[in-house]
């Protein structure tokens, strides 16, 4: 499966090379544009399909994930397990639940989120849940580009594992190359 979903990823346009600088303030010689994916409801639908199915048996009360994909995310993974869908916002340096959504205090929550490279998102979506008493039951995402286990101690499915470098900007080959920084989703 993981070399079907990975020709999802190349048709669309999704894996870009150059210079980025991600949310995390890492920079990587590969950016994965998920927005590439999540613009077309069927790609979208499928993936997700690939996370309902694993977590099925899990019993899921609500479906959460971290704005911006997450949200996108979260909304289909809930549709298909038939149940609620919601996202958890920044506020500060947090993430917390508004708009009133709710999580009762023993709900089992499945997060859910887009790629995952330092896991600094997912961790604060997972915070927020436990912040309500919601039991996090465990994390889909779509890639996994994470270099490393992350420690989160969760049951874990990524439709795709893409181990990717990363560096941090003082550490960067691509800087000292003096290859033009990219941050993607900004202006052009």
């Amino acid at each position: 499966m993981s070399n079907e979903v990975l020709e999802i990823f190349k048709t669309a346009g999704a894996i870009k090379e150059g210079h980025f600088l991600l949310t995390s303030g890492l920079h990587s010689p590969v950016y994965w544009e998920k927005f590439r994916i999540l613009q077309y409801p069927h790609l979208t639908e499928k993936l997700c399909r690939l996370i309902a199915r694993h977590f099925k048996p899990q019993k899921i009360d609500v479906v959460a994930g971290p704005t911006t994909g997450g949200i996108i995310l979260a909304f289909e993974t809930a549709r298909q397990l038939g149940t609620r869908g919601i996202f958890a916002e920044k506020e500060g340096a947090v993430r917390v639940f508004r708009r009133d959504f709710e999580i009762t205090p023993g709900e089992r929550v499945l997060i859910v989120d887009d790629i995952l490279t330092t896991g600094s998102s997912l961790g604060e979506t997972i915070s927020a849940v436990d912040r309500l008493g919601g039991i996090v039951i465990g994390i889909g995402v779509l890639v996994d580009r994470s270099e490393k286990n992350l420690g989160f101690n969760l049951p874990f499915f990524s439709c795709l594992r893409a181990p990717t470098t990363v560096y941090s900007p003082q550490e960067c080959p691509l800087c000292a190359a003096h290859i033009p920084l990219v941050k993607p989703g900004a202006p052009t």
